[in-house]
């Protein structure tokens, strides 16, 4: 990257005598003739300068045409200058030749005679003229068998206001002046030409993450990128006609450039961080009154073109007091990107004063603008900014993430221990409930038939026979109360398997034989140990009923599912009994089974006749 900008460095200092090879003619001598007159005559297809009125001067070359003076009506009148060389250089050379001129500079128009021929005229408009591509290559010769003009009269018409300026020229050899004329225009056009497309390209993607974000800084850098394209317009354009008007095209080179400085002063305060809201507010209004007053309405238009440099004057002290403020805070604040930004807006401030002494020709005409180079700059400083935004975005979201992940490893800790607390909690909660279930049930079961067979006992009323039959119940119940605390898992056949383990022994002593008929019913969520147990005790004493009730034979187990409820049947063979007596006798069993199946959401239905008895216990199995 060094050694191209040194290499550039040398062409600008160069200049387009170090490309002159073959026979090449560098003219620094002319004559001129000087004519002032109202308004611009009609160009003519041939002209004989001998003819001419006036008086010819031996004048050097670059030249500056001065602002005539004002007459009596106080209007100052426009100029016509011609310019006569001799190309006896050139005369007895063969093959193409062609003249190139360096660069005109006035608001007005060229045209270009050849042994009194007209060879080239200016199409644009005087203001276009003023700023496009100012060089000028054109074959002297018709063929290349014909011999080059003597004589080259250059016509140079200028308003008034600013002052005009021609070049040095050079004739001869067609080959090394297209390379010598194509060299310049690459380096003085098209290279800061691509430089600024790729910088307004870095502003359409700051829009881009602008809309997306909404960031101010990508929002200061589209309008940077914007205006400075906007202001270097003229150093970028073709000869082609304007897509604006002469006035407009003037207004908006002017205000870009100062609305591109004040923009420039807010992205510094952003980027060091010292506001400034009184500097900023008196800019801010200079900026808006500055583009009122130079609207370009036609009645100002001349006025306008006129006063363009004390305009830059204007700028150029907006510029020094952006840049003095700017430089100051960008080191103190020891922000790079502000010292970046304010450094290369340095470079730009002197670049533009250095081509603000060009267009008032203090210095060389044939010179190099630089104003055009510092796209190349602004270009490189934002795309600096821009990736040390992104990896100070990266190195912020890694920061984030890297907290986050302390956080989070944090509260997992401070979360296993609390779940920790919660399990143990829940542990002796359950432990709780289930000390408080088992002794209700043995109170209510297994308590209640000792108590009972103890009174009996004690009381003499029982044989040995039926204290067995008792003791033998209480173990049932003992049995049951054990079975409800193995996990079942919903599953109701398993809860049946567990009971038909515990009492088929005892049914088959009495001599009934099972007959099991279950199928396969849905799961049961809700079906936990104290479900269960009350479902066991109620199929328990089902079959009590049945062993001292009903003398069956045979006793029958079947499920079922049927409109959301899972329905067990127990059925004997047996004689039957009356369900109101038993109820109204004050027995407890009938009144418990009832019990127990409201407190699951069950419904119990039993059917007894003298073919047998039936008990349906209905399941449901949702609970709400």
């Amino acid at each position: 990257m060094l050694r191209w900008l040194l290499l550039c460095a040398w062409l600008l200092a160069c200049g387009p005598a170090a490309w002159a090879a073959g026979t090449v003619v560098h003219y620094t001598q002319a004559e001129m003739l000087r004519v002032e007159a109202a308004s611009f005559k009609p160009l003519a297809a041939t002209v004989d300068d001998g003819a001419l009125s006036g008086s010819w001067t031996q004048v050097a070359l670059p030249r500056v045409i001065e602002t005539p003076a004002a007459s009596d009506t106080g209007k100052r009148p426009v100029v016509t200058t011609w310019l006569r060389i001799h190309l006896d250089a050139l005369q007895g050379s063969k093959g193409p030749t062609h003249f190139y001129l360096i660069r005109w500079l006035a608001a007005g128009q060229i045209a270009v005679y050849a042994d009194g021929q007209l060879r080239y005229r200016s199409t644009g408009s005087p203001v276009w003229n003023l700023f496009n591509h100012p060089a000028l290559l054109l074959p002297l010769n018709l063929t290349a068998d014909s011999p080059p003009p003597k004589t080259l009269l250059i016509r140079l018409d200028s308003l008034p206001s600013p002052e005009a300026g021609i070049s040095s020229f050079y004739a001869g050899d067609s080959d090394s002046l297209v390379e010598m004329a194509a060299k310049r225009d690459w380096l003085a056009y098209q290279l800061p030409f691509m430089c600024s497309a790729a910088f307004l390209a870095v502003g359409l993607f700051s829009l881009a993450v602008w809309v997306v974000r909404r960031q101010p800084a990508s929002l200061y850098l589209f309008a940077i990128a914007v205006l400075g394209a906007t202001r270097r317009w003229h150093f970028q354009l073709g000869p082609e006609k304007l897509i604006v008007s002469d006035a407009w095209f003037i207004w908006l080179t002017l205000n870009a450039l100062m609305w591109q400085s004040l923009i420039t002063h807010y992205f510094l305060q952003f980027l060091h961080g010292r506001a400034m809201p009184r500097l900023s507010r008196v800019m801010l209004a200079m900026a808006v009154v500055f583009s009122i007053v130079t609207l370009p309405f036609a009645s100002v238009f001349s006025s306008l073109l006129a006063l363009r440099p004390y305009a830059h004057l204007l700028l150029i002290s907006m510029a020094t007091i952006i840049v003095a403020v700017g430089l100051w805070h960008s080191w103190r604040s020891r922000s790079l990107d502000a010292k970046m930004l304010s450094t290369v807006f340095l470079v730009n401030y002197v670049f533009g004063v250095y081509d603000w002494a060009r267009l008032k020709y203090v210095l060389d005409l044939e010179s190099y603008y630089l104003t055009p180079y510092a796209a190349m700059l602004m270009f490189g400083v934002f795309v600096v900014i821009m990736f040390r935004q992104y990896v100070g975005a990266l190195a912020t979201v890694e920061q984030l993430n890297t907290g986050l992940e302390e956080s989070l490893k944090n509260r997992e800790t401070e979360l296993a221990a609390s779940y920790e607390r919660l399990r143990e909690v829940e542990q002796r909660e359950l432990l709780s409930q289930e000390r408080q279930r088992l002794t209700q049930d043995m109170h209510d079961g297994l308590g209640s038939s000792l108590v009972s067979a103890l009174r009996v006992v004690e009381g003499g009323r029982l044989g040995e026979a039926e204290v067995a039959e008792v003791l033998k119940g209480c173990i049932d119940d003992l049995k049951l109360t054990i079975d409800s605390m193995e996990p079942v898992e919903a599953d109701l056949l398993l809860l049946l398997a567990t009971l038909r383990f515990r009492l088929g022994p005892r049914l088959a002593g009495a001599g009934i034989s099972l007959r099991w008929e279950v199928s396969d019913v849905p799961p049961l969520d809700w079906l936990n140990p104290r479900n269960a147990l009350h479902i066991l005790r109620i199929l328990q004493e089902a079959f009590t009923n049945t062993l001292k009730h009903t003398n069956a034979t045979q006793i029958r187990v079947m499920t079922g599912a049927e409109d959301g409820y899972v329905s067990v049947i127990i059925a004997d063979n047996g004689g039957g009994f009356s369900i109101s007596e038993a109820l109204a006798g004050g027995g407890k069993g009938l009144a418990n089974q009832q019990r127990r199946a409201q407190a699951i959401g069950a419904e119990l239905l039993l059917h007894s006749s003298a073919t047998g008895t039936t008990l349906t216990l209905k399941l449901p199995q949702k609970r709400p």
